[in-house]
């Protein structure tokens, strides 16, 4: 890659003049603000690198994006968030942004502190990613600045929100399950915890509802308490002969609470998950999952946020990231059964 692009490559490439490249990357009137999005992630997949200090102390921007996530999704044995987050900042560069992490302690949450990020004014605009609580969502309202929710949605907050589409690959999942010949199957994961386990157990219930079996209550597992730790899960005394888990994490474990009970997967017992994380393939047999196009989820993010600080007006609403089914050895096809 080139260290000398100028802004007339960048108009060759575009196929626009290098007036109006010139007014795109310093966000001058006459150049849309698609066209501007445009020219600038161009610039940066080309190699152009913006004088942020200079542009900051011109312009009154940061060229910082805060990217908050609540602490209880950042232990040693949570990488999914961390993962979205890389991608974030990678997608960020090509607008000249930088991201800045910001992990929101439990007591912040609790006493509905600000981030430090918005408080000293070092970012242009905030991705919260990770469920927070309903009453910190009302602070975040009140933020005045560009803000999006990521991997979650509140049905209150005119926030705009990005998630997977949760409910349509727990929905898939338990269908292949009862392909399979399954018709006891549980659902693990404390449906009140958050708006993404909530939606995996929809779509595992509606599967149910269209195939004329009925949700058993006593096959709904509690994975967590209401602070989003994990609990040991309690297994039901008559076993399902399947577990749709709202995790790869949970997944594994159910994994480990089954075999010290003495089943084996999936000869016993088959177990699906959601991610398609790490512990997808800790687990042996590895795991049945659904994976997540965490690229799409951060390319939307970083997309919308740029659109939202060009135009703070701008609404996209909630928007789906689609995922898929894949298939490995921790789900055994049982004899045709009524």
């Amino acid at each position: 890659m080139r260290s000398n692009i100028t802004m007339k490559d960048i108009a060759d490439k575009v196929g626009v003049s290098s007036v109006t490249v010139s007014k795109a990357l310093n966000d001058k009137e006459g150049v849309s603000d698609s066209l501007k999005l445009k020219i600038k992630k161009i610039a940066g997949e080309m190699g152009y690198r913006y004088n942020s200090a200079a542009k900051s102390i011109k312009e009154g921007l940061s060229y910082n994006i805060g990217v908050m996530i609540p602490q209880r999704f950042t232990g040693m044995n949570d990488s999914f968030y961390l993962r979205v987050y890389q991608q974030i900042s990678l997608h960020l560069e090509h607008y000249g942004y930088f991201g800045i992490l910001n992990v929101l302690s439990n007591e912040d949450e609790e006493q509905l502190s600000f981030p430090r990020v918005y408080n000293e004014n070092k970012v242009d605009g905030i991705i919260i990613l990770g469920q927070v609580s309903k009453e910190y969502i009302n602070i975040v309202q009140t933020m005045n600045l560009p803000k999006l929710f990521l991997d979650f949605y509140d049905e209150h907050a005119e926030i705009d929100s990005i998630i997977q589409d949760n409910f349509y690959g727990a929905y898939e999942l338990t269908n292949y399950l009862i392909a399979m010949g399954h018709r006891e199957i549980a659902y693990v994961g404390n449906i009140y915890s958050t708006s993404s386990i909530q939606d995996r157990f929809l779509g595992y219930y509606k599967s149910l509802l269209e195939h004329g079996l009925a949700f058993q209550e006593r096959l709904l597992l509690n994975d967590r308490d209401e602070r989003g730790r994990y609990i040991e899960i309690k297994l039901p005394e008559k076993m399902p002969t399947a577990f749709v888990c709202n995790c790869d994490q949970v997944a594994y474990n159910v994994y480990e609470r089954l075999t010290e009970l003495g089943y084996q997967i999936p000869s016993d017992c088959s177990v699906v998950g959601f991610d398609n994380d790490i512990y997808a393939t800790l687990v042996s047999p590895h795991l049945t999952t659904v994976e997540v196009d965490i690229d799409q989820m951060a390319r939307t993010a970083v997309k919308f946020i740029m659109e939202k600080i060009a135009n703070p007006s701008r609404r996209n609403g909630r928007v789906l990231v689609q995922g898929k089914i894949i298939y490995r050895d921790s789900v055994q096809r049982l004899e045709a059964s009524n």
